[in-house]
């Protein structure tokens, strides 16, 4: 008789449930390392998506963020006020206005990313042997396929 082993399956209820709890900590910890903008996440939702897709209208912003259109204009009322957004004639129709980023918000993102990414080689050369390092290095690609799952 062989002395196969199976071994039991994991059961992806726990698993998913565990992954939920491990990348919120980490994003809490990231987001730590970022501190000093007063902003609320609606309005940090609305600069991401600006940086991510580019310029639009208030009316699209709300659209894609699922706000209603007087909220929206709260929003970007207070990012123009801070600087960190501004706008200017649609080409295509001039009653429009676009919205973008100013280069303060860029500069924000930029220091603010790297901030984090700081924080995440200290923590990996100080908390981390080299296999496991190489082991954090082959999950990545494994972490984005689930993020991109449909």
């Amino acid at each position: 008789m062989s002395d196969q082993r199976s071994e039991s399956p994991v059961d992806t209820s726990l698993l998913a449930g565990e992954i939920r709890v491990v990348l919120g900590q980490l994003v809490r910890r990231l987001r730590e390392q970022a501190e000093g903008s007063d902003l609320t996440k609606s309005q940090s939702s609305v600069l991401l998506r600006l940086e991510r897709d580019g310029a639009a209208t208030a009316t699209a912003l709300a659209r894609a963020e699922g706000v209603r259109p007087q909220s929206m204009a709260k929003i970007i009322q207070v990012l123009q006020d801070a600087g960190l957004v501004t706008g200017s004639p649609d080409p295509n129709d001039g009653r429009k206005t676009l919205l973008s980023l100013t280069e303060a918000a860029r500069e924000q993102f930029r220091t603010g990313r790297r901030a984090k990414e700081d924080w995440l080689a200290r923590a990996l050369e100080a908390g981390f042997s080299a296999a496991e390092i190489r082991q954090l290095s082959a999950c990545t690609d494994l972490l984005r396929r689930l993020g991109q799952f449909p």
